[in-house]
């Protein structure tokens, strides 16, 4: 019989009756059905990076989690540490202290915090569109008035007049142009109007 006759044959063998198939080994745990060196390795990374997420948290955040006393002092100790070694250390005793709570509600506390960045983000960017739109387009006015009825336009109409007019003086000037503070005050007028559409 030939050597690829051979390789057939093995693969065609069917397990007796009785018997079942030998079952293709799982990756992530070893024959025990203990995690394998490379799942826990991974597991720690991820640990690490769920804590690097939270010393991203304002400290009001966290402190309506539920954190361990260890867990909350290795975290403002990362936030004093400024070394790169030392940063990276004290992140590796974060992850270490980690594999002790249970990290379902901090994953859901980074989410809520970062969408509520993304929100934050929106939303400035949408201010900044309105202030460039109400400073180039009398069009605009209207636009305003009809997707954010309430607000004072007499009001507004001062404003983008004032933030024109202190464009013009420092482009004149050879400043920068948009930096005044009627510029300013145009921005924050628009931003809470947003806010209050919410």
């Amino acid at each position: 019989m030939d050597h690829g006759a051979i390789i057939i044959a093995r693969m065609s063998r069917r397990p007796a009756p009785g018997r079942t198939a030998a079952r293709d080994p799982d990756p992530a745990h070893d024959e025990q059905g203990r995690p394998s060196k490379t799942q826990r390795k991974k597991d720690s990374a991820d640990l690490q990076a769920l804590g690097q997420n939270l010393t991203r948290l304002s400290p009001s955040v966290l402190d309506t989690l539920a954190l361990p006393d260890a867990l909350r002092e290795a975290l403002a100790e990362y936030g004093r540490t400024r070394s790169h070694e030392g940063r990276r250390r004290q992140l590796q005793f974060v992850g270490k202290l980690m594999r002790q709570v249970d990290a379902q509600p901090l994953h859901e506390a980074v989410a809520q915090a970062q969408l509520g960045q993304a929100r934050d983000s929106l939303s400035l960017h949408e201010a900044e569109r309105w202030r460039t739109a109400l400073m180039d387009d009398d069009q605009a006015m209207t636009q305003w008035a009809t997707e954010v009825p309430g607000s004072d336009l007499q009001q507004l109409r001062t404003l983008v007049r004032n933030a024109r007019s202190q464009s013009r003086g420092d482009a004149a000037a050879g400043e920068a142009v948009r930096q005044g503070r009627a510029y300013r005050e145009l921005f924050q007028f628009i931003r809470s109007h947003l806010g209050s559409l919410r």
